[in-house]
């Protein structure tokens, strides 16, 4: 039995050669104290067990490796095929919201009610963000390589970025539909039909928010989080439009393009959340607070000092590098261990950390 990522047709040992065998929500579970992976080690990971032969003896094989971790949120999660399980949860989404779609622009357009035509292109821009989604998770699938020595990570958050160009042009269609229905003056045609739709739709969208939201958290994927949040809009403008629906009914007809004017707000509101969320990512904000960074670095007896501390990255794939500081009777061969005994402690504390690069210096002068 092997363990650890050294080649890519199969799995070497760990430095202390030790692995153990424990069971795992009914499957063999291989814990292994330290991971050497290249001149990145990781602590405490734990792979799920798939021998296959090779050269006579029994091997561990990359694909069938599950890695369990701890996401952002404290809670553990089994890491198969992370993206693969982003994938499925769109897709799911996506038939659903098809569904949607299609029940609000049919009765919409039978009825001539802006409003519900509205929801019912807002709707259509959730199916067509999944899309992107699905599009920009396999993407960022793809292992490192020459010209992405990084990952492909950030092509999710691309694709949750994308959710924005979908909203903007919601909110164009919905606001060039409410005007021209103030300048033709005609009412729609409401009918029980209506309300009934529009309430099913509705309780779909909040199990659709639900779920995605919780995978979302799960998974540590912002795009599921960005797509839910974007689905979570859809519920608003549903209630907006059931309000303009019954004034319409009430007679008020002017009210129908009013509530497909409110739905273009929330759209628009979306959207800038989405945005924002994710600029934050593609401009290399900070991803971890650099006083969590040096309190776990100090912990180290031997370290003098920290500082140029950088984080980048989402929420689940952060990328670190820092300077720190041994005494300068240190030698080289004791200040590289200690900087791989700083490595591992934050790797350890922060597992969303990919890879953290340490530059080894003396204290300053008179520092």
């Amino acid at each position: 039995m092997v363990a650890g990522a050294g080649r890519p047709d199969l799995l070497s040992h760990g430095p202390d050669g030790s692995a153990a065998t424990v069971q795992h929500g009914g499957s063999d579970v291989l814990h292994v104290p330290t991971v050497q992976h290249g001149s990145t080690r990781r602590s405490r990971r734990v792979y799920t067990v798939a021998t296959v032969q090779h050269g006579g003896r029994d091997v561990l094989h990359p694909s069938q490796v599950n890695t369990v971790r701890h996401n952002s949120h404290g809670s553990t999660l089994i890491n198969t095929d992370r993206y693969g399980a982003v994938s499925r949860v769109l897709l799911r989404v996506l038939f659903l919201n098809l569904a949607v779609a299609g029940a609000k622009l049919s009765l919409g357009y039978a009825t001539g009610a802006v409003s519900m035509i509205s929801d019912g292109f807002h709707s259509l821009t959730d199916s067509a963000a999944n899309v992107m989604g699905l599009v920009g998770t396999r993407a960022s699938r793809k292992p490192p390589d020459e010209d992405h020595p990084y990952g492909h990570r950030k092509f999710e958050t691309l694709a949750a970025a994308g959710i924005f160009i979908f909203l903007l042009l919601a909110v164009i269609e919905v606001a060039r539909t409410a005007i021209l229905r103030f300048s033709s003056g005609v009412a729609p045609e409401i009918t029980g039909w209506s309300f009934g739709v529009m309430l099913l739709t509705i309780a779909v969208n909040l199990v659709v928010v639900r779920y995605e939201r919780g995978e979302g958290r799960r998974l540590d994927s912002e795009l599921l989080l960005a797509d839910a949040m974007h689905t979570q809009s859809d519920v608003f403008t549903s209630c907006a439009v059931l309000v303009s629906l019954a004034a319409v009914n009430a007679g008020y007809p002017l009210l129908d393009p009013i509530g497909g004017l409110v739905i273009a707000a929330f759209i628009a509101r979306t959207g800038w959340q989405v945005a924002r969320d994710t600029s934050h990512i593609l401009a290399d904000r900070a991803a971890l607070a650099e006083s969590d960074i040096h309190q776990v670095v100090m912990s180290v007896p031997e370290v003098v000092g920290c500082h140029r501390i950088r984080s980048r990255g989402s929420s689940d794939h952060i990328f670190l590098d820092l300077h720190v500081w041994f005494s300068g009777e240190t030698t080289l061969y004791e200040a590289h261990r200690l900087s791989h005994v700083v490595k591992d402690r934050l790797l350890e504390t922060h597992p969303q950390i990919k890879d953290a690069i340490i530059h080894i210096e003396p204290p300053p002068v008179g520092g």
